[in-house]
């Protein structure tokens, strides 16, 4: 084996690293650089310095591992955690949640979240998250919650106005932001990582098991199982979700948020139960829950999905209607949005007179992951006529408004939505 095979191998004990899955290329790079910074002549010599020279091993790691990230990356899951945190504060008001951002790199992800809970309206003081990266570098910028203008891409960017103050060289973090937001230094391939912390109801990992072999990733896999509480959230990159659900988590099936949880068998058996019954033909078809869309570009809460009736005009074989929308989904989730509009449509338009909320609330979400604005305010428009307390709808049209600058339509929209909240919480 050469040497350059040899800090391959070192560098997947200690960080987990397969080296082909950045190429190989990437790393002689970073073994280049630090071999220039030490005068070492050639790899063996620097292999050397690898093992005799402290910190160097750090440095290394530091070298290989380049982050590229910015804010409100995924936004989806991030959206989505702002309600399901919302819910969880508004349902425990005694409870504090934690946040679980790994790895946190220069910060961008966490302050993101705590962006999200604080926009849904989760008071400060109910919420903290541990951001964990193995790079004392990143985690450095992190601490000094300065950013430049390539931090943040895409659209809207409301949330920089809100949180950041502008400066000649860049943009400043609220104090307020970083306050919510703990700096740690760890290793996801360490057995012990976080091992005297409580499990999280939240955790990030995106986008970091790519770069991990496949006996790896399972180990990995086990350990932010082991970080989650058991009715958590796990969130992973788009690519990465097929590994979880290989080892038994469940998709909690919001589209393009990529979040899973742990199996619950009493979940399972009344989901099998609910598929299994079937009701004669006249009969009115019970209460379900609406297919979860993807969420608004502005995170607010949510109701827990049992408080909503369905609505008087919901179409016959209930079942087979959710059971369409949450194939409508699985297409969203896949990023196949242009089938699953197809797909929506016609399902609206076989109900005819019989179409509900719940579909065109879907129509909304899709046009407007798909960037088409116009024709998601008329879909959740149609939406709230059918329901005027389809609270899914009201929280996407508030999101839309917010991103039209009609700012005063999105709060009383939100409010209607919180209204209905807070009556079925008691």
């Amino acid at each position: 084996m050469s040497t350059a095979a040899h800090i391959e191998a070192l560098l997947k004990q200690r960080i987990g690293l397969d080296a082909g899955s950045i190429g190989t290329g990437a790393v002689e790079r970073a073994v280049r650089e630090r071999s220039q910074a030490l005068h070492a002549p050639d790899t063996q010599a620097y292999w050397n310095l690898l093992h005799g020279k402290a910190d160097e091993m750090q440095a290394l790691i530091e070298a290989v591992v380049v982050p590229e990230t910015w804010f409100f990356r995924h936004r989806e899951a991030l959206l989505a955690l702002g309600r399901f945190a919302a819910e969880r504060a508004l349902a425990d008001t005694q409870r504090t949640l934690r946040v679980l951002s790994l790895p946190c790199s220069t910060g961008e992800e966490p302050y993101s979240i705590a962006m999200a809970m604080l926009d849904a309206g989760v008071p400060p003081g109910r919420f903290r998250i541990d951001a964990v990266d193995i790079s004392a570098r990143a985690l450095a910028r992190a601490g000094q919650g300065e950013y430049g203008s390539n931090a943040f891409r895409g659209a809207p960017l409301d949330f920089r106005d809100r949180y950041f103050i502008a400066t000649p060289t860049g943009y400043t973090l609220d104090p307020r932001v970083r306050a919510q937001v703990r700096l740690l230094q760890g290793n996801l391939v360490e057995p012990g990582l976080l091992a005297g912390e409580p499990p999280y109801d939240f955790v990030f990992c995106r986008n970091l098991l790519i770069y991990f072999d496949a006996a790896e990733q399972r180990r990995a896999v086990q350990t932010l199982a082991r970080l989650t509480m058991a009715d958590g959230l796990l969130f992973v990159g788009p690519a990465e979700a097929s590994l979880l659900t290989t080892q038994g988590l469940e998709s909690v099936g919001v589209p393009l948020t990529f979040a899973f949880r742990k199996p619950d068998p009493a979940r399972t058996a009344a989901t099998r139960a609910s598929v299994s019954t079937s009701a004669p033909a006249h009969a009115k078809p019970p209460p379900r829950m609406a297919a979860p869309p993807r969420l608004p570009r502005s995170p607010v809460p949510t109701r827990p999905a049992p408080a909503r009736a369905a609505p008087a005009a919901a179409p016959a074989g209930g079942n087979d209607h959710a059971a369409a929308l949450a194939r409508i989904a699985g297409m969203a989730d896949r990023g196949e949005l242009e089938a699953a509009t197809a797909a929506c449509v016609r399902l609206i338009d076989g109900a005819g007179a019989d179409a509900d909320a719940d579909a065109f609330c879907m129509l909304g979400v899709l046009h407007d992951a798909a960037g088409r604005s116009a024709q998601a305010h008329a879909a959740y428009r149609k939406a709230l006529y059918l329901d005027p307390a389809h609270q899914e709808s009201l929280y996407h049209l508030a999101a839309l408004l917010d991103t039209e600058g009609d700012h005063d339509g999105a709060m009383r929209l939100r409010q209607r939505a919180q209204r209905h909240t807070r009556k079925h919480h008691g």
